[in-house]
């Protein structure tokens, strides 16, 4: 039995003082032994958090009290171990950086389809279907025949669209992201740019992978998360990628072989990109985990 529920979770709504709202939300946090992170901003709220059933509800709770916050949705997956270190409760411009203030996902955003319709959407000739994540995120798990913007951040997706637009005239656009945030506002942006038919995955890769079966999925792959799962597979069941505690990039059970790999220290993808100096701290940072380790505590650093 998975021991902790994880429950990711965003709702756009304009605050009027979002800031008030870090010290109550951190508190009724830390007083149910939850943890996790959450963003707090103008916009809205948006986060993912982990504890006990009563303690996750207790939150959510909290949160649906909140002003606009009522109608709040979130999705839950499960971990066997604890996949946050500490609670942090954070004040953000955005509660996803996209970089364009006139965006408004309250005001108006794409057509939504259900997991259940996702895949007839989709498989028309007619629809163009746009990953919005970042590349680390695809490369290791996207739907067959989606486009890859190739993004290092959310907010280099205008740029993007901007440069390939015409790339996708007369389509139908389909966008897809882990949980649905981010296509709440690519949605609301493609549509202030004259795109009329928009379409996103209602409740994002997440809970498509918890309805569709895998006979009859079109996912490739596994879905990066953001915690120390990494990433999660059909059934939202704990999948097989590891984090390098250098780069923080996801790496395969096959990636541990290869000889750039020093636990802790370095991987492939990061190998050239440290100083030995730097890299002697990280072995420094790892004997400390260790030590903790066998003192029975966590290290937190």
């Amino acid at each position: 039995m998975s021991k902790y529920i994880v429950a990711a979770l965003y709702h756009f709504t304009k605050f009027e003082d979002h800031k008030a709202l870090q010290a109550p939300l951190q508190a009724v946090c830390d007083a149910n032994g939850v943890k996790g992170s959450l963003l707090l901003a103008f916009e809205g709220i948006n986060g993912t958090i982990a504890g006990s059933r009563s303690s996750i509800d207790a939150v959510l709770a909290a949160i649906r009290a909140l002003r606009g916050c009522k109608a709040l949705e979130h999705k839950e997956s499960f971990a066997s171990e604890m996949p946050f270190l500490r609670m942090k409760v954070k004040l953000k411009k955005e509660i996803v950086t996209l970089g364009q203030p006139s965006v408004d996902p309250t005001a108006h955003v794409g057509n939504y389809v259900t997991p259940e319709d996702w895949n007839d959407l989709i498989s028309q000739d007619d629809v163009v279907l746009i990953d919005t994540r970042n590349d680390y995120e695809v490369e290791i798990g996207t739907f067959k025949g989606a486009v890859d913007p190739k993004t290092k951040s959310f907010g280099e997706f205008p740029d993007w669209w901007e440069k390939n637009k015409d790339r996708f005239h007369n389509k139908r656009v389909a966008m897809f992201c882990t949980g649905g945030i981010r296509c709440e506002k690519s949605t609301n942006f493609l549509m202030s740019k004259g795109v009329e038919d928009v379409y996103h995955l209602k409740g994002g890769i997440l809970k498509y992978l918890e309805d569709v079966s895998e006979e009859n999925s079109t996912w490739d792959g596994e879905c990066f998360v953001f915690d120390s799962r990494v990433s999660v597979k059909h059934g939202l069941k704990e999948g097989q990628y590891e984090l390098c505690y250098a780069c923080r990039m996801p790496l395969a059970p096959e990636d541990f072989d290869r000889p750039e790999y020093e636990h802790g220290v370095s991987c492939h993808q990061c190998i050239d990109a440290h100083s030995e100096d730097r890299k002697n701290r990280f072995r420094e940072r790892q004997k400390q985990v260790e030590l903790a380790k066998a003192r029975g505590t966590t290290h937190i650093g």
